[in-house]
């Protein structure tokens, strides 16, 4: 995890022009620039002071799987200018998603189903698994003028494990049906993951574990996660 923090700061340390050779493409992978997200569009005025980089399933170009949406080769940056970059993304995507399976057996265990329920492989047996990096700027967030670093949202997919430097920013909604919603920080925690539910979660449980509304309100010091 510490080698990815280094690793993710050497990529969002290059000038923006060879950060903008490697502009996401239309499966999702790839440089995500500052501003370009809007998570929340009606409570927000700008775009999340963020930019990322996202990494998915690899799977060449020749490969029938390619086809599908969400799979198909990644986009590196040249090992000229990161070497061991790739490697080090891609030996932690894999570690992370065995301990997204270890989650996701505790939580078949907590519906009363089998634990191996998740394993099945029209489930987690190919899973859309992406890994992203971010990075914040050091700019101050302002809920009042809606202005965020990342806007409020709950995660579409299963679960999210989140790791973060020992920045805070992260905001937990307490009770996200409520008008106006109240908003709990989350302290940071290095070397651990804070596990978001997703909508997909919320859907499949009908409804017993809940999505996990959040957001990020930035105190003007450079965050990642």
């Amino acid at each position: 995890m510490e080698e990815v923090f280094v690793q993710s700061r050497r990529f969002f340390g290059l000038p923006l022009s060879e950060k903008m050779k490697l502009l996401r493409n239309g499966k999702h992978r790839g440089y995500n620039p500052l501003f370009d997200q809007v998570l929340h569009p009606a409570n927000q005025i700008n775009g999340d002071y963020k930019e990322g980089y996202y990494i998915g399933v690899e799977v060449p170009e020749d490969d029938p799987h390619a086809q599908k949406p969400h799979f198909g080769p990644n986009r590196w940056p040249s090992e000229d200018i990161l070497p061991r970059w790739r490697q080090a993304m891609e030996k932690f995507r894999c570690q992370a998603l065995n301990v997204a399976k270890v989650v996701a057996r505790i939580i078949a265990l907590a519906l009363d189903l089998e634990a191996d329920l998740f394993d099945k492989p029209e489930i987690l047996g190919e899973p859309i698994a992406t890994l992203l990096l971010l990075h914040y700027e050091g700019l101050v967030s302002d809920p009042s003028k809606r202005i965020y670093g990342a806007g409020a949202h709950s995660d579409f997919g299963f679960i999210t494990l989140l790791a973060t430097d020992d920045v805070p920013g992260l905001q937990i909604c307490k009770n996200k049906d409520a008008k106006p919603p109240t908003w709990e920080h989350a302290q940071p925690m290095r070397g651990a993951f804070t596990v978001n539910l997703g909508d997909m979660l919320e859907r499949w449980s009908n409804c017993i574990f809940r999505s996990t509304l959040h957001r990020v309100v930035g105190n003007g010091q450079e965050r990642y996660s």
